[in-house]
């Protein structure tokens, strides 16, 4: 078997991760005192993206309104994620330890939806039932750039009023307009849903390039618009990458809806495959291999049209069902589509590396990562590694291995 060599290197990002993510959530939350009343039916609206320190940050939420005198519940705020089933939405939050017995509220999940506009405007606007019986909801999220689309609001508090509180209808509503109406419907529709008074306030979190949280924010309801336009700014210049833009292979260990909505960051690999969307100019990859579906995504392996390849272990794993119900409620089908099928580890890397073209042996520019959220431990070849050598956050860490086990798997990270 050939012996194909890589090196290991660590990539040092800037670490300003809070050391105490509790104490600073809970100093936050006193700013929203004032916004719960006594015995208050409070939804607090937790997404389907894996988010660092997520049980922490829903658990003082539920402390706090509790300590408030009302009465706190969660409820799933994605969308038609988790196969757009009650059942499956309460799994997603399970997967992420978000239960009432963990969590100490119960969790109400439910695919009903109770429309708040006449239906005359460009698009009908619809909110979770539970949540549009409550008193008011607190949302938490995550703001980051998003894989779709960059406009003025991506990822993030206002997108989940809409989209996640909306529920598979209102999910649609929007994606029925394509990224048109991800970049011109959200704010209006937002502004609609925020006139409702529904929306107490969001807790805002960010991470910085190693995935770690580094700022927890309480936003009353009527300022998550015009913050969340500055918290952007700040999710986009924490963000990791790669650290080069010209790569013919870049092997990913792993691709799942807790790593990226999309299973693998478009901002980290340079592509969108949206249908009259310009492609992002850098960085250029030639061919990309997944490995693995993480167990955390249940199946859903939206986004796996944005490889070249995957193993025959990812195809088994896909839940088509759930996925193909994810892609087209987004209607971006392009990332739908199976990539070719290698049959061990070995396989999908030699077929990645033959579908670069002309590369000369010795030359060739290769990055093994375990997923796209995770950029700060790499496999780089000799070319790679004598490109970014003398960047001073690089660190090479060992001498070259080879990476692949005598029965043609990867060997770990």
């Amino acid at each position: 078997m050939k012996k194909y060599q890589l090196t290991k290197v660590r990539n040092h990002f800037p670490d300003n991760s809070l050391k105490d993510v509790k104490k600073v959530c809970r100093q936050e939350l006193v700013k929203l005192a004032g916004l719960i009343k006594k015995d208050a039916s409070i939804a607090i609206g937790v997404g389907s993206r894996g988010i660092d320190n997520l049980e922490v940050v829903v658990r003082e939420a539920v402390n706090f309104v509790k300590g408030q005198g009302a009465f706190p519940f969660i409820i799933p705020a994605m969308g038609s994620h988790g196969g757009a089933t009650a059942k499956g939405q309460k799994e997603v939050l399970a997967g992420y330890g978000i239960t009432e017995n963990t969590m100490g509220a119960p969790v109400r999940s439910s695919m009903e939806t109770v429309e708040i506009t006449d239906g005359t405007g460009s698009n009908r606007i619809f909110m979770d039932k539970f949540t549009y019986e409550s008193d008011g909801v607190i949302l938490i999220n995550k703001i980051k750039p998003h894989t779709d689309f960059h406009s003025t609001y991506e990822s993030g508090l206002v997108k989940m009023a809409v989209i996640g509180l909306g529920k598979e209808r209102g999910a649609e509503a929007i994606h029925n307009f394509g990224v048109w109406g991800l970049t011109n419907l959200i704010p209006q529709t937002a502004k609609v849903i925020f006139e409702t008074g529904k929306i107490l306030a969001g807790i805002a979190l960010i991470e910085n390039a190693y995935d770690k949280t580094m700022l927890v924010q309480a936003i009353p309801g009527n300022k998550i618009m015009s913050e969340e336009i500055k918290l952007i700014d700040i999710a986009r210049s924490n963000r990791p990458k790669l650290p080069t833009d010209n790569i013919d292979v870049l092997l990913i260990d792993r691709m799942g809806k807790n790593i990226s909505g999309v299973g693998i960051d478009t901002n980290i690999i340079g592509r969108i495959k949206i249908y009259g969307q310009p492609e992002p100019e850098k960085p250029k990859i030639k061919s990309i291999a997944v490995y693995d579906l993480t167990d955390e995504s249940h199946g859903n392996a939206t986004g796996i049209g944005l490889a070249d390849l995957i193993t025959r272990k990812v195809f088994n794993k896909i839940d088509f069902e759930k996925t193909y119900k994810n892609i087209s409620t987004s209607s971006f089908l392009e990332r739908g589509k199976i990539p070719f099928i290698a049959e061990n580890d070995l396989e999908a890397f030699e077929l990645a590396l033959r579908n670069c073209g002309n590369s000369l042996p010795g030359n060739e520019r290769i990055i093994r990562i375990k997923d796209t959220l995770h950029l700060d431990e790499l496999y780089v070849s000799d070319a790679i590694l004598n490109e970014i050598k003398d960047n001073p956050q690089i660190e090479t860490e060992g001498e070259k291995v080879n990476i692949f086990n005598s029965d043609r798997t990867l060997i770990s990270f």
